[in-house]
């Protein structure tokens, strides 16, 4: 099977991507969890959401051209664009990036849409997830999102000291 074309899909904004997808798979996912069970219907879908993030996470460590933590850290403007994060570097080296989000557009663009309950499983389930794509030696802990009622969310990326980025074409 020939190589698929390269996903652009980030060219027009992650936000309007990820209001794209939702308005299609929420329904999609409703009628299916009707069909065959809800809860199963959305366990799959967290799975499908965690392989794709995943890929999706190598790929732009390809793009990106690297995958150390500063490569990770000026890969974030494709989720800012447009005002749809409002982040706050907290920490910024070669071995931690850490930030906090002040205002995320994601969960407000979810919860406009009624889709509060599905926004973590289309959006926050990847954010562990993808850099496990991009860099499996980078560890990631948040304890909390805003799209789950926090204030703010807190992102924290390591790369433990002696890890070393491949340098990619």
């Amino acid at each position: 099977m020939a190589d698929p074309k390269p996903d652009t899909l980030n060219d027009v904004g992650v936000l309007k991507r990820r209001e794209i997808e939702a308005r299609i798979v929420a329904p999609l996912l409703e009628r299916l969890g009707d069909e065959f069970g809800q809860e199963r219907v959305y366990e799959l879908a967290r799975e499908v959401v965690v392989e794709v993030a995943q890929g999706q996470g190598g790929e732009l460590a390809a793009v990106m051209g690297g995958n150390d933590l500063d490569h990770f850290a000026d890969s974030m403007e494709n989720w800012t664009k447009g005002g749809a994060l409002e982040i706050e570097v907290v920490e910024k080296t070669d071995e931690r990036f850490a930030f906090n989000v002040n205002r995320c557009r994601y969960a407000e663009m979810y919860r406009d849409l009624g889709l509060a309950d599905l926004g973590a499983a289309l959006s926050c389930n990847r954010d562990g997830t993808m850099v496990q794509g991009f860099n499996p030696d980078i560890e990631f802990t948040r304890t909390q999102t805003i799209m789950s009622g926090a204030d703010h969310c807190d992102f924290v990326y390591t790369l433990p000291a002696g890890e070393t980025s491949v340098e990619l074409s």
